[in-house]
């Protein structure tokens, strides 16, 4: 068989992944059938029935939403896996994660909060809005009446976190 006619077999077993190369810059919403991965700098919003490949040495400013998502780069903003999310040893994330599945590797970095497990993308959507609702009664509040008040000279001021207290210990 010669080598031409073995370039137009078509690929089998190999999914399709548009590529974004390291050195493009991509700002606005994209939306991929299949899967893609991201080599370069993007902001704004990801979102892909298949998986999102976030690799290293690159920066996403941006919501992701696939099915599956590897972050071997930098991710600032809310990550959705559908599927499983996955954080490789040179991730670092910022965001809110919400994920069927969650894999981290020792060195990843993480500073957020994180749903994960079966129902976690419809647990999620309903603590977004009682965060709303929470928010919003706040700022109705004057910042008078929410300021914590001393109750007494701090000399026996119990710092112990409440799941560390004991009920020995209680009053």
């Amino acid at each position: 068989m010669s080598t031409e006619q073995n370039n137009q077999q078509p690929r089998q077993n190999l999914p399709e992944m548009t590529v974004i190369g390291p050195d493009t810059k991509i700002k606005g919403e994209m939306f991929f059938e299949k899967s893609a991965r991201i080599l370069g700098s993007f902001e704004g919003k990801i979102t892909a029935q298949g998986e999102v490949q976030i690799g290293a040495g690159a920066l996403c400013n941006a919501a992701v939403e696939a099915d599956r998502v590897i972050v071997d780069g930098r991710v600032h903003g809310p990550i959705t896996a559908r599927d499983r999310l996955t954080l490789t040893a040179n991730a670092q994330v910022q965001g809110d994660l919400t994920a069927g599945t969650l894999v981290v590797a020792e060195g990843a970095s993480f500073v957020g909060h994180c749903h994960v497990g079966p129902h976690a993308q419809e647990l999620s959507k309903g603590n977004s809005a009682e965060q709303s609702r929470e928010q919003h009664r706040q700022e109705r509040v004057p910042a008078s009446q929410t300021e914590a008040k001393p109750t007494n000279n701090g000399s026996n001021l119990d710092m112990t976190p409440p799941w560390a207290r004991t009920n020995a210990g209680a009053a």
